[in-house]
């Protein structure tokens, strides 16, 4: 059984879960634009195991950057699809940057973090419950 408290940090945290994925976004898409228009400015990890060009890695970073957006917008919004998407996408964010660490370090263990507590806000939030909450006597 859920208690209340843990619903609203539940609530709370899919709230702010919704604003870091659309904020998380935007930053994503401007290392994605840096990556993509001039690779040089990461700096090129020689011997690294996940050997990708940076500018290959931006392309993933946009496609990534347009999801999360899209499902940050969708949670705002309350639509259960964005929930599910919001989870699958912020698995894929710490994978990606899980792979990117050497290029970005502390961005990428930053950016992991606040993935892992997306994707625990978003699979316990229940917007009916709030609602059911605001209705008891």
């Amino acid at each position: 059984m859920t208690t209340s408290s843990a619903r609203g940090w539940a609530a709370g945290g899919a709230a702010l879960a919704a604003s870091l994925m659309i904020m998380l976004g935007f930053w994503q898409f401007f290392i994605a634009v840096a990556a993509i228009a001039k690779d040089e400015i990461f700096v090129n990890a020689p011997k690294y195991t996940f050997a990708i060009d940076v500018t290959a890695w931006g392309w993933i970073h946009l496609l990534l950057a347009l999801t999360v957006i899209a499902a940050g917008v969708g949670v705002i919004v309350g639509a259960t699809w964005a929930r599910v998407v919001g989870i699958t996408v912020a698995v894929l964010v710490a994978i990606n940057n899980f792979l990117f660490l050497p290029y970005y370090p502390l961005w990428s263990m930053v950016v992991i973090g606040l993935a892992v507590f997306t994707m625990w806000a978003m699979a316990n939030w229940d917007p009916n419950a709030i609602d059911a909450d605001a209705a008891a006597p």
